[in-house]
């Protein structure tokens, strides 16, 4: 009942109010800087928050600097936040050998891409050591977690060439985003229209090796098309893809269709509202993904569905209020033996309806945010049974600036949980500018993450669920030295986080089923660095070289200790406890040549507690031609033998050529 009456809330707030304006932040210092796009002459079909035209227009790339990071309340510059933010933006996303999210967020060190198959057919994401349940994703600050299992939550219906940029938070970020940011989130940002255009991406490519069972050579297609319709008073723009592949080894086949839209809508004067809709299914061959060796003849279906609609108010130069509602549908359909499925056979369904109202006061003293959030969760499954839940949360948020070269950030996050009663999670941060670009910062902060329904009530031929678990907490504190100028973008930190109550999957026998208990307390600390350094002459249209470049580092080191409060004896086995990668390296650098050729290449190394550390090489070139451009991408260019999850042996080498072509209304 109390989510109906958000409806007449926002309609009347979408009605009131002088002006709806967004205002780009940008910093005096900083320049602009300049690179070919790989899409080619005339790409630029969206606003990058910088005013290029004319024959620059095609060379410009926003600094880094220039971004501001899209909280739902306090907006804060990358250059100014003391928080671990790494910025995958349109420059570098356009130039990586990459087609989905899940790849691309393989080059980010810290982040854990554990995937069970090429272009982005089913993977896990965690950070900093955490699991794939303690990572909260967002597209454009719309929370698209699932209650059933986080094995999920990568099932996103957005295709890669809808997506301007992707902000990763690293640490418990429950003082912005509310529950399950445990050790971080990532938020989405997609490409927002400013002229009327239309843009499409073809691909095919294959691994050269076939299938011993039918001879058949292993490979795929994808095709990607944009277009956007940029009016006075309205945007719009949409996005549709199709990927369909053979596999890469027995019973690994899979198709997956995605359609994206959103738009942009001023109500006359005073108010704009936006929406967003999309929808992905993704059929794939499930070969070992989840219990191998058993699981051989494994299928599985998951479709996904988005709809969010939002508003920006100024109801004054000091009073901003974004109201916002949501809704989020999965349909999760798995087949233990695909030829026999009355064997072992699951269908899941969840619905999660979620509404906010967020409000920004900016004062004398600093700025103010506070905002509410509802949101019920739903599933009906045949195993699991049929359940509900509902979560309440408040956010409070101030920011003082008014110390020159200081800024201070504080905050909390009162939950209530129909589950688990009422929990506060506090956060704040610090920095300070000591000289030219350099600053000092400090953070600090818990976060929580809630058992799913899968954590309590799975039941299966090697797993069985725990009606009894406790949601879990994490503590975190971080401190470091960071870098920022119109160029060059790094940071240096420390740190240590505990986790109390730990959810993990665990047994005392070999031959027992796995069960999820919170018994164990986990201690992690770690290094990371980082660094983005982007160049070209100050005669962009002369010069004949420009250069992106980055690298990051993480180390981790974690131990683990028996929770004192759980009353039971620490289990032999363990899925996830120690499962972290101890250290983990990316680096990628692309070079354009005349304004019209650019090579990239891209390399991670990864060494897991658990499994034999490996090394990838990828690359890509690319020939632009005014509205055309060719490219080439070989990933796992060595062939290396390695695995990212379970028992799932990951692709070889894999080759792939792609043609791009866009147009746009002058």
């Amino acid at each position: 009942m109390r989510l109906h009456i958000t409806f007449p809330l926002i309609l009347a707030l979408l009605a009131s109010g002088p002006a709806w304006a967004q205002t780009p932040i940008k910093t005096e210092e900083d320049e602009p800087q300049y690179i070919n796009p790989v899409m080619g002459e005339d790409d630029e079909l969206f606003s990058t928050g910088h005013a290029d035209t004319g024959s620059d227009r095609k060379y410009y790339i926003q600094p880094l600097n220039e971004i501001t990071i899209q909280e739902n309340r306090l907006q804060i510059p990358f250059a100014e936040q003391n928080r671990n933010i790494r910025i995958l933006d349109q420059n570098l996303i356009r130039t990586l050998p990459v087609k989905s999210v899940n790849e691309l967020l393989s080059y980010v060190s810290g982040v854990d891409v554990r995937q069970r198959g090429p272009w982005g057919v089913q993977s896990d994401i965690g950070i900093d050591g955490g699991t794939f349940d303690e990572t909260l994703v967002l597209i454009n600050g719309i929370k698209i977690s699932d209650p059933q299992t986080g094995h999920n939550m990568m099932n996103i219906p957005l295709p890669l060439e809808a997506i301007d940029r992707i902000e990763v938070l690293r640490g418990p970020a429950a003082r912005v985003y509310g529950v399950n940011a445990l050790n971080g989130a990532i938020n989405i940002i997609t490409k927002k229209p400013e002229r009327t255009g239309i843009t499409a991406n073809v691909y095919a490519g294959s691994s050269f090796n076939r299938d011993t069972t039918d001879n058949k050579l292993y490979g795929g297609y994808g095709i990607q098309v944009t277009g956007s319709l940029a009016g006075e008073k309205a945007q719009h723009y949409i996005a549709l893809s199709r990927e369909q592949a053979t596999g890469y080894r027995y019973n690994t086949a899979f198709y997956n269709n995605k359609a994206f839209y959103q738009n942009n809508i001023e109500l006359g004067e005073h108010s704009a509202l936006q929406f967003l809709g999309g929808f992905t299914g993704n059929d794939f061959g499930a070969n070992g993904f989840y219990s191998a060796p058993g699981d051989k003849e494994a299928k599985e279906k998951v479709e996904t569905g988005l709809l969010g609609v939002g508003a920006t108010i100024a109801v004054n130069p000091y009073w901003t209020i974004k109201p916002r509602i949501s809704y989020r549908y999965n349909h999760d359909d798995y087949i233990y033996i695909r030829q026999k499925p009355e064997v072992y056979h699951n269908r899941h369904e969840t619905h999660v309806i979620d509404a906010e109202l967020n409000n920004t006061f900016d004062t004398d003293i600093g700025t103010f945010g506070l905002g509410l959030e509802l949101r019920n969760e739903r599933i009906n499954s045949s195993s699991l049974g049929n359940w509900q839940r509902s979560n309440y949360g408040f956010f409070g948020e101030y920011s003082f600036n008014k110390v020159k070269n200081l800024l201070v950030n504080v905050g909390a996050y009162a939950n209530y949980n129909s589950e688990f009663g009422w929990r506060v999670l506090p956060g704040i941060d610090a920095g300070y500018r000591f000289y030219g670009g350099w600053r000092l910062f400090a953070n600090a902060g818990a976060g929580q993450r809630l058992p799913t329904y899968t954590d309590w009530y799975y039941k299966g031929p090697q797993n069985i669920g725990n009606d009894q678990l406790r949601p879990e907490y994490a503590y975190n504190v971080e401190g470091g030295v960071k870098y920022n100028d119109r160029r060059l973008n790094a940071s240096l930190s420390y740190f240590t986080r505990h986790t109390d109550g730990f959810i993990d999957w665990v047994k005392d026998t070999v031959t027992a089923p796995w069960q999820p208990r919170n018994f164990s307390q986990i201690n992690t600390r770690g290094i990371t660095l980082s660094a983005d350094y982007r160049w070209r002459s100050d005669d962009a249209a002369a010069a004949p070289v420009a250069l992106i470049t980055g690298l990051s580092y993480t180390y981790l080191d974690a131990s683990i200790s028996a929770d004192a409060t759980a009353n039971e004896a620490t289990p032999v086995l363990s899925q996830y406890a120690l499962e972290h990668l101890r250290h983990q390296l990316c680096a990628n650098i692309n070079a354009e040549f005349f304004h019209v050729l650019t090579v990239t290449f891209a390399a991670r190394y990864q060494q897991r507690v658990s499994y034999k550390d490996y090394g990838l090489i990828d690359m890509r070139i690319a020939y632009v031609h005014r509205r055309f451009s060719i490219y080439a991408d070989v990933t796992n260019l060595a062939n290396v033998q390695y695995i990212e999850a379970g028992a799932v042996p990951m692709p070889g080498r894999w080759a792939t050529l792609g043609l791009k072509w866009s147009w746009w209304q002058r």
